[in-house]
């Protein structure tokens, strides 16, 4: 995979990266139901041996589990990927996950995130989300100053606006930004990435497959029956009517697909990657045959017919 530079952070990735909000399990408001152990380091590490160069994951993610889980992979190898972390999002004794921008929680998350990966700094330390909005300007101030003394090497934020990122950038730069984006949620095309584009603000996005509906291997039973520990179950996208109509995109997406042996999550993934301001998508693995499906996209590039047939398809769907 050729790399591209993320912003001004000047580091070399790979279009894809590893994500690992799925495979952390565990019982949270946001998890992805059951998750074997074993399957999930053998995604890390397959990952990382078909060339991938970053994992993204967060503390909150199976509160804790991800990150553990990417250390574990990663101790024993001895050339590193790039490990992305984040703060913001913190869980109680009873796993009742909240928000916190305070100084002292931003460099608590931290240390407690450099123990579970078991590395010296982290490469991308991110604020997962602005919230409370009032903090924004505290929790940033500190993670410069993390950033200062060497714990970390890179800062950026996830899920900013962009008039948020201006009011991080009056204290210290804001090096990359997180946002959601797939062909199904476009809503930053309008401001954000031409603002990111035009400041150099490097763009990793997350759900370009919207949550695996997207990937072909979501089907209307498999949607309907999932389980109650699964928090997709309660998501529009998984709901009709639009279940059914996406599922019809998926469809279009497996017959573009398969003119070039492609599957329809790396589609999907591409997808997003045509857009200049994006320098990666973050793409989760349970397992690594998950992982060896969807690879590809860092490689594949989509022709200005197959991209005419998505638009129309997409401009044709209910709102």
């Amino acid at each position: 995979m050729q790399k591209r530079v993320l912003g001004r952070t000047g580091l070399q990735i790979t279009p894809v990266g590893l994500g690992t909000w799925a495979i952390g399990g565990g019982d949270w408001a946001y998890a992805w139901g059951s998750q074997d152990d074993r399957d999930a380091l053998a995604a890390i590490r397959r990952s990382v041996e078909l060339g991938i160069n970053w994992i993204d994951t967060a503390a909150v993610y199976g509160l804790g589990h991800s990150e553990e889980l990417v250390g574990r992979a990663i101790a024993d190898m001895a050339e590193k990927p790039y490990i992305f972390t984040k703060c913001s999002l913190v869980w109680d004794g009873q796993r009742k996950v909240g928000s916190s921008l305070k100084a002292s929680s931003v460099r608590r998350e931290c240390m407690q995130s450099l123990n579970r990966l078991g590395v010296e700094s982290i490469d991308l330390y991110q604020v997962h989300w602005p919230n409370p909005d009032e903090d924004i300007e505290e929790g940033w101030s500190e993670m410069a100053k993390l950033k200062e003394e060497g714990l970390v090497r890179h800062i950026g934020v996830s899920n900013f606006t962009v008039a948020q990122m201006r009011r991080a950038e009056l204290i210290a730069p804001v090096e990359t930004l997180q946002p959601p984006y797939s062909m199904l949620r476009r809503a930053i095309e309008a401001e954000i990435l031409p603002w990111c584009m035009e400041q150099g603000v490097g763009v990793i996005v997350y759900s370009p497959m919207l949550s695996g509906m997207l990937t072909g291997a979501m089907t209307k039973e498999r949607a309907e029956s999932l389980p109650a520990t699964d928090w997709r179950r309660n998501n529009k996208e998984f709901q009709e009517p639009r279940l059914s109509r996406n599922i019809e995109l998926v469809e279009l997406l497996r017959s573009i697909g398969a003119r070039y042996g492609r599957s329809p999550g790396e589609v999907a993934v591409a997808w997003t990657l045509r857009n200049p301001a994006v320098s990666g998508a973050i793409v989760g693995g349970r397992s690594a045959a998950q992982v060896e499906g969807i690879v590809g996209a860092g490689s594949f590039r989509l022709g200005d017919v197959e991209l005419a047939e998505i638009e129309a398809f997409i401009s044709a769907m209910p709102a």
